[in-house]
């Protein structure tokens, strides 16, 4: 297959619907809570009583306005974490939230979140550990599966729609010395019968993880990679089996280039649409402890991790550990509201609203250039097939000061754009270099000193068979948004 051709082909990969309606949520959140949080650990031995899970004014509506207040679009609750304990009464264990004293033991936390998320305008998600230190048939492949197909069945029919079911690759051995063999395609078969709406994440077909947990995101976030990505995760040797306290801040754990020309020419037969999801917690660790208090991330570092994911092509996924009153610390919800009336400040308006588009090529009337201006999804701006490099013209209304442009690729049509330039021309006429980038995908957030200028100019330098653009947005960040840890961006 010639350069053309396999060029041509990976251009045509093209996301899933519900790959389409998951990249469009952009930022949601990950909800820590079991037993952990009451034995101040990270991951529990599955030996914890569960008389010690009594949060005193827990209240999920405070989670859902906390994460609406940050702008988050959904919730996925760890309804069971690797100690085993459920945080809904499942009929296949005693290990749950019934052996509890909270709610007298007719509690199901996982029903109260679901509910909250639905009457405040969230989608709901499952974090289901398939590593269960506290279930005797772990270790037991074929029984230990169908317990936790059981499991799973009635996190998928009790509890309404669900956007994402999230596993990890954590994998150790059972109480009988051996390491328990998931089983993943019928975990899948079963997810895609119940729930066909919601993305399987990370150990899953739909959303790879980014390869860290420290928020570290790569300058070129491919969408279109190899197909042998989707094991990656799920490989035992590699899982995480201990709790080291270091696996969370490690940033190398996979390979910087995962989409270029040179890798996908050695697959050019296997290419796969598999978008990256960004994972993180506001603090050091994933469940609450007191001693963390003063160590939530601040202004910046979040702002500098959402722009990375949400605004490199990947989903950001941040996790908010409740405290032992079930609720989100007051520290943690106030540095949200910050973020969130940032991001709305920020991104809630462009100034490029009311201009005039020139480009070098449109391939029809339908895809004029002036559809970039457009927030409807599916109108884009198109050149003629075949066309690799084009460039587009915006001239504002009148001058005007910025220091941020959003570009959104026709993802539908699949991820083509892989160099480009944004300029301004300034007062000398001279096009002076604003930003210098590599793909764009979903959404790219191009962050540069302000400028202040008319006309602004995109140049396309390389694209897969030709580019797509559905949206181009101008604008100047939101100064002086708070204090404690946030600073004048």
């Amino acid at each position: 297959m010639d350069t053309t051709d396999w060029l041509k082909a990976a251009a045509q990969v093209v996301p899933s619907e519900r790959q389409l309606k998951w990249q469009q949520m952009e930022f949601y959140a990950f909800i820590h809570f079991t037993v952990n949080t009451f034995t101040d650990q990270e991951w529990g031995m599955g030996n914890e009583d569960p008389a010690v899970f009594n949060p005193s004014d827990l209240s999920a509506r405070q989670w859902v306005q906390t994460c609406k207040s940050a702008g988050m679009t959904g919730l996925i609750l760890t309804c069971k974490h690797h100690d085993g304990f459920c945080l809904w009464p499942s009929q296949y264990t005693d290990h749950t939230v019934a052996a509890s004293p909270w709610r007298n033991g007719t509690g199901d936390l996982v029903k109260e979140v679901a509910d909250a998320c639905r009457e405040g305008g969230l989608k709901f998600g499952v974090y289901l550990s398939p590593w269960d230190r506290h279930e005797a048939s772990y270790g037991d492949s074929e029984r230990y599966n169908e317990f936790f197909k059981n499991q799973l069945r009635e996190l998928l029919t009790h509890y309404g729609d669900v956007f994402c079911v999230w596993f990890d690759g954590a994998c150790g051995e059972g109480p009988n010395g051996k390491r328990q063999v998931y089983d993943w395609e019928a975990y899948y078969a079963l997810i895609r019968e119940l729930q066909p709406e919601a993305v399987i994440s990370v150990c899953g077909p739909d959303v790879r993880w980014c390869g860290n947990e420290a928020g570290h995101t790569r300058a070129s976030e491919w969408s279109v990679v190899p197909a042998y990505l989707q094991d990656n995760e799920k490989i035992q040797e590699q899982s995480q089996q201990v709790d080291d306290g270091e696996f969370a801040s490690r940033i190398n754990t996979q390979d910087a280039d995962l989409g270029s020309r040179e890798v996908i020419r050695q697959h050019e037969d296997r290419l796969i649409w598999y978008p990256a999801e960004v994972n993180t917690s506001i603090r050091p660790g994933w469940f609450y402890h007191a001693s963390e208090d003063d160590q939530v991330k601040s202004l910046d570092e979040l702002l500098g991790i959402y722009e990375g994911a949400v605004g490199g092509n990947a989903n950001f996924l941040l996790n908010l550990p409740p405290d032992r009153r079930g609720l989100i610390h007051e520290q943690d919800a106030e540095r949200l509201q910050q973020l969130g009336d940032f991001v709305r400040g920020t991104y809630q308006q462009s100034l490029a609203v009311g201009a005039q588009i020139s480009a070098s090529q449109t391939m029809d009337e339908e895809h004029a250039a002036i559809q970039i201006l457009r927030e409807e999804p599916d109108t884009f701006w198109y050149p003629s097939e075949g066309t690799e490099q084009a460039w587009l013209v915006v001239e504002l209304p009148e001058e005007k000061r910025f220091d941020r442009v959003v570009l959104m690729e026709h993802i539908r049509s699949g991820q083509r754009i892989e160099r480009f330039t944004l300029e301004a021309k300034g007062e000398s006429g001279d096009w002076q270099e604003l930003y210098y980038g590599t793909v764009v995908g979903h959404k790219r957030i191009c962050s540069f000193d302000a400028t202040t200028a008319k006309t602004i100019r995109l140049t396309i330098h390389e694209s897969r068979w030709c580019p797509t653009l559905s949206w181009l947005g101008v604008h100047l960040s939101k100064q002086e948004v708070g204090r404690n840890g946030s600073s004048d961006i």
